[in-house]
């Protein structure tokens, strides 16, 4: 297995937040959709990313949002990386990337979806992102049949995503794609919307790491 990098999701309050980056996800992601209830709020500045560790980046996720605006949030918080959740065409990550940012696209998986649609995103993003298909954009808490990725042939690296939580270790470790990249988690280690669980969220990491 490949060093996997871990993005914990669906951050918000500052002193979750200073937990979390304590235990060194390659990525924290920070949900700028107001329908979520992950979202960061109104109020959301720079102040309540301090204590974040340079190591980390920094994530802002969309939902079809003007992409003029992806980049003036980004660049307003420095983040880094901007995760496109929603119907986003190529032409539009491609606007993303060409802004200088790291580009996610999040793609939902059931057994209908078509993999041929990647091949017009390889060139204009960085990551996939495979997360469950649901009826609303974003986390559903639940996951998806991993085994569909065997009919991922590209080349673009994914992260796997969708209701991961602290006991699908053994499933982590039985998992393999020449492409698999990273675990991006959220729901499945939260006490409530947006607050997690710091405690199991360091664990998690710490045995996601060992096991490599």
């Amino acid at each position: 297995m490949n060093e996997l990098r871990i993005k914990v999701c669906g951050m918000r309050d500052p002193e979750n937040i200073s937990g979390v980056a304590a235990a060194l996800p390659d990525f924290l992601g920070f949900i700028f959709y107001p329908k979520s209830a992950r979202f960061v709020g109104n109020e959301f500045s720079a102040e309540q990313l301090e204590n974040i560790p340079t190591s980390i980046q920094k994530v802002g996720v969309f939902v079809n949002e003007l992409p003029e605006k992806v980049i003036e949030t980004c660049r307003k918080l420095n983040f880094q990386v901007a995760q496109l959740h929603g119907s986003e065409s190529p032409e539009y990550c491609k606007q993303i990337k060409a802004s200088g940012l790291t580009v996610f696209k999040a793609f939902s998986v059931d057994d209908s979806f078509d993999f041929e649609q990647l091949s017009g995103y390889a060139d204009v993003c960085d990551y996939f992102l495979f997360d469950t298909k649901g009826h609303l954009p974003g986390g559903t808490g639940q996951k998806f049949n991993w085994t569909l990725l065997k009919k991922y042939t590209g080349s673009v690296p994914f992260f796997l995503s969708g209701g991961i939580g602290p006991d699908d270790l053994e499933a982590i470790r039985n998992f393999e794609h020449p492409r698999w990249h990273g675990l991006d988690v959220n729901s499945g280690f939260e006490i409530s919307p947006a607050l997690k669980d710091v405690d199991k969220v360091q664990r998690f990491i710490r045995k996601i790491r060992n096991i490599q």
